[in-house]
């Protein structure tokens, strides 16, 4: 570990000595897990419509609908609980101890999502074990998450860092990609009516072949040099939870960072995601092969563009792309969901797919930047436990919830396009917080203040991961 003459720390120039091929397995050991675990949460969102009358009582199918994305929703509610409980053990224990936990998590609770008895076999359990199992996935990528991007920010150049962490950024696409596309392989090979009957539960079962795939590779993977130093200077937090929320200036950077960053992304994500997927199948009834053919070659044009805003990042500064993200997709839900109904009922499918392509890129210029940037907001001894918790209540409680709040809008006021109220609300109020709080960047008020407080001189350098941008 290198250190200054003072004792400080000096994670750059470590990173900077790092070869190419031991970043390279860095980043692909963190990605693929954080892949896996994405594809197994979005399995759930994916397949809601048509496995939601299984498990509660027939008779109203909306009805069910509504409450089975509410129950998608409880995986959210849960996770800054998890952010709390991984994020104080990433902080103590080691980032890599931390995402190998919770790997094993969210792959137990998706594989059991997939031999689940249904309410015609074992009643009002049945949508009790829903909502468990849906917790279980909350709890996991809770903690998931922030480990894997601390691990490859603390591990990369300051040059390079939004380039390197803006890959972590497309296993979230990449999951939802991957998922969609299982899917629709064994609907095409089973046929809708087998698919419907019992085919939907395979795509939850490959869960298993996949963690321990992920776990073979995640295994071979070494802590942290940033932790690794802290530990051994006898600098890590004694109480991370207590550090980063208990005190008034990180407390200050973690509102600051959720209002002004993650709500507005997540509700930008999830709209352009999830809600567009049912918007399209419940809202437009358009059939369900369509809809996620479209939404998957969207989702395939558009994916390199996080790595491309990503690396632009790091040369033009993260605010800007941040920033203008949401700008955008608050001025443009409204004429991209008149354009998406007219495109499908028309059946205008390359027109459908152009405005599903542009809604991604639009959070690519959100998402893409933000790993890099949520690493440098926070001090080292807290990183962990404050980018978590900042980033999943944001995206979680005010993301998650965005399909179930849309629908809601839509079936209470009868008007298909009244779902979008919701996220450009928070999308430019996320906008307007940023240009008032967070417009220099690591540089600005807020975040100086948790970085005097927390990073004690005799324990760290000058910002450590805080660079200019």
């Amino acid at each position: 570990m290198s250190t200054s003459t003072s004792g400080k720390i000096d994670a750059d120039a470590l990173s900077e000595t790092l070869p190419p091929n031991k970043i390279r397995k860095i980043i692909a050991a963190s990605s693929v897990g954080t892949l896996i675990e994405w594809y197994d949460f979005y399995i759930y969102g994916s397949l809601a419509v048509v496995f939601s009358g299984m498990f509660f009582p027939g008779g109203n199918s909306t009805a069910a609908l509504l409450v089975t994305i509410a129950a998608f929703g409880t995986g959210f509610v849960v996770r800054p609980i998890g952010a709390v409980v991984f994020g104080r053990m990433g902080d103590r224990v080691g980032r890599k101890k931390t995402f190998m936990t919770t790997l094993l998590l969210m792959g137990g609770a998706t594989t059991m999502l997939g031999l689940m008895p249904t309410y015609d076999h074992i009643g009002i359990a049945a949508p009790i074990l829903l909502v468990v199992l849906r917790l279980l996935q909350g709890l996991a990528i809770g903690g998931e998450y922030g480990g894997a991007v601390v691990y490859i920010a603390e591990n990369s150049p300051a040059a390079k860092r939004g380039l390197f962490t803006s890959v972590l950024q497309t296993t979230a696409t990449g999951g939802l990609l991957l998922s969609i596309s299982v899917i629709v392989v064994c609907r095409l090979a089973l046929g809708d009516d087998a698919f419907e009957s019992w085919g939907w539960r395979i795509p939850f079962l490959l869960s298993a072949v996949l963690v321990l795939f992920s776990l073979k590779i995640r295994m071979k993977m070494h802590e942290s040099p940033v932790f690794e130093e802290m530990r051994r200077s006898g600098s890590l937090s004694k109480s991370p939870i207590k550090d980063a929320v208990a005190n008034r200036p990180s407390l200050s950077l973690l509102m600051t960072v959720l209002v002004s960053v993650t709500a507005g992304l997540g509700v930008a994500w999830y709209t352009s995601q999830f809600y567009t997927l049912y918007f399209l199948q419940t809202v437009l009834k358009i059939d369900f092969l369509t809809a996620n053919l479209c939404i998957g070659i969207a989702l395939v044009i558009a994916t390199p563009f996080f790595v491309v805003f990503g690396r632009l990042s790091d040369t033009y500064g993260r605010p800007r792309f941040i920033v203008g993200g949401l700008v955008l997709s608050a001025i443009g839900y409204l004429p991209l969901f008149a354009w998406i109904r007219e495109a499908a009922v028309n059946g205008q499918n390359v027109q459908l797919v152009v405005a599903l392509t542009i809604q991604v890129i639009l959070v690519a210029m959100v998402y893409g930047p933000t790993a890099a940037f949520l690493s440098e907001l926070f001090p080292p001894q807290i990183r962990y436990t404050g980018l978590s918790l900042a980033y999943h209540v944001g995206t979680g409680v005010f993301g998650g919830f965005t399909p179930l709040i849309a629908l809601s809008v839509v079936t209470a006021t009868g008007n298909q396009l009244a779902g979008v109220v919701y996220p450009i609300a928070i999308t430019a109020l996320s906008a307007v917080a940023f240009g008032i709080l967070l417009r220099h960047g690591t540089s600005s008020p807020v975040v100086r203040r948790a970085w005097d407080q927390v990073a004690k001189p005799s324990t760290t350098n000058d910002r450590d991961l805080n660079s200019t941008h």
